[in-house]
């Protein structure tokens, strides 16, 4: 196995198992966020295969080299989804689910991050640099500098960072806050969270933050300083810019809404079906604008893609449940022979059709009552070429940092979510127009390349030092 300068660790590899046996790249926005630096460095990408068991040698895939790390059905079970999927997801989401602590499911999360870090020290080549993703992975910059101290290291966090009172419910939140500091670039997707990250450290290992410098204590006596700052995610908009002006899939959009019954307005929601995501109080609100008279199913019909998710885990399949009611019940109470309330789509899309949605939806309702960032906020904006649109966006995802001329809601208030929807389905072209300008322009300054430059280029400075 040849070592590489650059390597990326993350709980997925960039590809999926196709029916043939063969291989095809992941559609999802991580894999596309790295491609172009992959690319570039001729790097190696350590992650799951996808499938309990699977064992594969090493391979190359479209010029990156490919590392396996293989789990049983054990370690996806209490490593993925017990620890990292319902002990770190609800805890980090403002415990808008219980979190459940058991301690087997720590002991193979430490096992399997270990195994991560393993194979991440042995293709890195001797000064090389390693980029690791995400809350599945965070004790791995730890044993990764132990095994290799010559690497540079960087973590970015891709979900939220909770306050210090939550945080603080974890048995082991000293070893999480020991296993990131091994990082010399930790980042995250906003200011809050590199501050609650921040306070974490001073509370629990009285360490000094000055700025976004965090002083670790060495073995030696001397002390390093790790980075710990916001790096906001985003899109590849040119992408999404070149599909919204395909001549299929303008057609594609109005097709859509052909087969909508032709409304007035078509509201979108899509969302992976995860209790974080807030479509429970989005469907409230526009059930009680039915049912005050205010929107009419001839007018408005809310398209609601939710993509399965987590299936095996108990809290989803209640959500699920739970979701298909409150729609079945709108749909009963209000729907005509040619129209439907609520039009609910239980399954995942291309990207081709999913902008044929977005240029036919002349509302985004982005409701999520925690979000790391939320990139559908910006994927919507970049796909409204004709500038028109507007996106109802929640206070409490990342994208609100950036996204200031979307109409801003806190989820938890129906009331406000129902006149916000109002406000977006009645706003004149002119005032539509001036606020997709100033998205549009966000979103394509600061770009997925932006930000992989931006955290790549910290490191890059770390490495000086």
């Amino acid at each position: 196995m040849s070592q590489a300068e650059f390597v990326v660790v993350a709980n997925r590899l960039p590809v999926d198992r196709d029916a043939e046996g063969g291989w095809r790249r992941s559609p999802g926005g991580l894999v596309t966020a790295l491609e172009p630096v992959m690319r570039k460095s001729e790097g190696a990408w350590v992650g799951w295969p996808g499938k309990a068991d699977l064992v594969v040698e090493p391979f190359e895939f479209e010029g990156t080299q490919l590392v396996p790390v293989t789990l049983s059905a054990e370690d996806v079970e209490l490593y993925y989804e017990g620890f990292s999927n319902d002990t770190i997801w609800p805890l980090y989401h403002d415990v808008i689910s219980a979190p459940r602590y058991k301690r087997e499911w720590w002991n193979a999360y430490v096992t399997v991050n270990r195994r991560f870090a393993e194979a991440a020290a042995e293709v890195a080549a001797p000064g090389g640099t390693v980029w690791v993703q995400d809350y599945q992975l965070q004790l791995v910059p730890k044993f990764l500098r132990e095994a290799r101290p010559d690497l540079t290291i960087g973590y970015f966090h891709h979900i939220p960072f909770p306050a210090y009172g939550l945080f603080s419910q974890l048995p082991w939140r000293r070893q999480v806050l020991e296993g990131l500091l091994g990082a010399d670039v930790i980042g995250f997707q906003r200011v809050a969270d590199a501050g609650n990250f921040a306070r974490a450290v001073r509370r629990q290992l009285r360490y000094e933050t000055k700025a976004s410098g965090i002083r670790v204590p060495l073995a030696d006596g001397t002390s390093r300083v790790a980075l710990a700052k916001a790096f906001p995610i985003s899109i590849d908009a040119e992408s999404y810019v070149q599909l919204a002006q395909r001549p299929e899939i303008q057609a594609r959009a109005k097709e859509i809404r052909a087969e909508l019954g032709n409304p007035a307005r078509v509201l979108l929601g899509v969302d992976r079906l995860d209790y974080t995501k807030g479509i429970r109080h989005r469907l409230k609100a526009f059930g009680e604008l039915l049912e005050d008279g205010k929107l009419s199913v001839e007018d408005v019909t809310l398209v609601q893609v939710a993509s399965p998710s987590r299936e095996r885990v108990e809290a989803y399949m209640q959500l699920r449940d739970e979701i298909e009611l409150t729609v079945g019940r709108i749909n009963g109470g209000f729907d005509t022979t040619s129209h439907s309330a609520i039009r609910y789509l239980h399954h995942s899309y291309p990207r081709e059709e999913m902008v044929a949605l977005y240029l036919a939806a002349d509302v985004m309702l982005v409701t999520a009552l925690r979000d790391g960032m939320n990139l559908v906020a910006k994927e919507y904006v970049a796909s409204r070429i004709d500038n028109r649109g507007v996106l109802v966006l929640s206070e409490f995802a990342g994208a609100a940092d950036e996204l200031s001329s979307a109409l801003r809601v806190n989820p938890h208030d129906i009331e406000g979510l129902k006149d916000a929807i109002m406000r977006a389905i009645e706003m004149p072209p002119a005032e539509q127009g001036r606020r997709m300008r100033s998205l549009r322009r966000r979103v394509r300054d600061h770009d997925v390349e932006d930000w992989s430059r931006e955290f790549l280029g910290a490191l890059a400075a770390k490495k000086g030092e």
